[in-house]
């Protein structure tokens, strides 16, 4: 069984940082219906209108809506045209991740460092100004269609973008204590993990600093091999899985099929408070995984050991909410998952809150896909 790990410290020995990456900006989907996912979004997971752009601000072929949440920024875009390539790429793969923001100090250097380096260009370095300042951004693909946005907002002192006005409504829903985007996971085809952690090491100066192989990720029907790329802050956090051979369809092969080819799995966010915010999500209509047995809750004082003595939240309670557990060297974490919030089971959200543990519950991979299993049995693709 493969499990490597490093310390933080050598998480910064070993990446090249010569971007450097300063956090998550904002993270952009394509749908259907941005106005209507907006509602959505609001509604479900509490996040707060902040900005828009479309045709009231001169954006002719799409419409943008801009959410918030503490740090977290998603934006939501549609095609306003048939002819639209946002409108080829929901056709392809319907509602998902297109762009992942980057914020660096220096847009157009990340771009020279990671094309010299092999990246395909996304988006040329460009300038975009408006009355409170400019911001330059470029980008690059990564895997499949999705793209990585670098962000210089610097000399920016406006609501989000150049081109986006305020977005005003009487209707906003209470935050529900989500804080930041703790982790992105990426699914990419057969035999193709090593490829793509070679280029985030090679172009990005990511690190590879926990894996995870079919032996440690199987259930009795299938199996899948994870591992987490890491920039040399520690801010930013990408698994990249693939699948693996089994009795029947991954999870991971599910989505590849819906999804048709690779992107982004899931976005774990994350929460100070989990028991409150899973317990505000549920009320407001979001579906979760299915929680695993009792025997599951029976094991937590084992599986956590002497981090059971600092744990406050109540196993009963956590279990009443399918909340999962799981401990390592430095803490523990509790995590859950919401079903794809979509009709095609592609995309989903994590919540999850460390309490010391730098880890991504390894220990709960087991109890998970069973879980994931059980959704897939009914749609009849395991």
């Amino acid at each position: 069984m493969e499990q490597k790990t490093q310390s933080p410290e050598k998480i910064f020995k070993d990446a090249q940082d010569f971007l450097p990456l300063l956090g998550t900006d904002y993270v952009e989907l394509y749908v259907g219906n941005a106005k209507q996912s907006a509602h959505y979004y609001k509604t479900a997971f509490g996040f707060q209108s902040l900005a828009y752009a479309g045709l009231e601000t001169g954006v002719r072929d799409r419409a943008s809506y801009v959410l918030a949440q503490d740090k977290i920024r998603l934006v939501l875009t549609t095609p306003l045209n048939s002819d639209s390539p946002i409108n080829e790429h929901l056709v392809k793969h319907g509602d998902g991740v297109k762009v992942i923001a980057l914020w660096v100090d220096d847009a157009t250097k990340s771009f020279e460092e990671t094309t010299k380096r092999g990246a395909k260009p996304f988006m040329v370095p460009t300038k975009e100004k408006d009355e409170f300042g400019e911001v330059v951004r470029s980008g690059i693909y990564t895997y499949g269609e999705t793209a990585h946005v670098f962000v210089e907002r610097k000399k920016y002192k406006g609501l989000f973008l150049p081109g986006y006005q305020p977005w005003k409504t009487e209707y906003n829903p209470g935050e529900m204590g989500l804080k930041y985007i703790d982790h992105m996971v990426g699914n990419v085809g057969w035999g193709e993990m090593n490829q793509w952690v070679k280029w985030y090491e090679d172009v990005m100066g990511f690190v590879n600093f926990l894996s995870f192989d079919d032996k440690q990720i199987h259930t009795e029907y299938s199996a899948l091999m994870s591992k987490v790329m890491s920039n040399g802050n520690g801010r930013i956090k990408f698994p990249i899985n693939e699948p693996a051979e089994g009795k029947q369809r991954s999870q991971i092969e599910e989505y590849l099929d819906f999804y048709e080819g690779p992107g982004v799995q899931h976005i774990a966010v994350a929460t100070d408070d989990i028991i409150s915010t899973v317990s505000q999500l549920r009320e407001s209509g979001v579906e979760f995984l299915s929680a695993p047995p009792h025997t599951y809750y029976e094991q937590i004082p084992d599986r956590l050991g002497e981090h059971m003595s600092t744990m406050k939240e109540d196993i009963g309670v956590l279990e009443r909410l399918g909340i999962l557990v799981d401990a390592d060297e430095e803490g523990y974490l509790l995590q859950v998952f919401t079903k794809p919030v979509e009709d095609r089971p592609t995309v989903f959200f994590e919540i999850i809150q460390r309490m010391g543990a730098k880890g991504f519950g390894a220990g709960n991979f087991k109890a998970l896909f069973e879980s994931i299993e059980r959704e897939q049995a009914k749609r009849g693709t395991l």
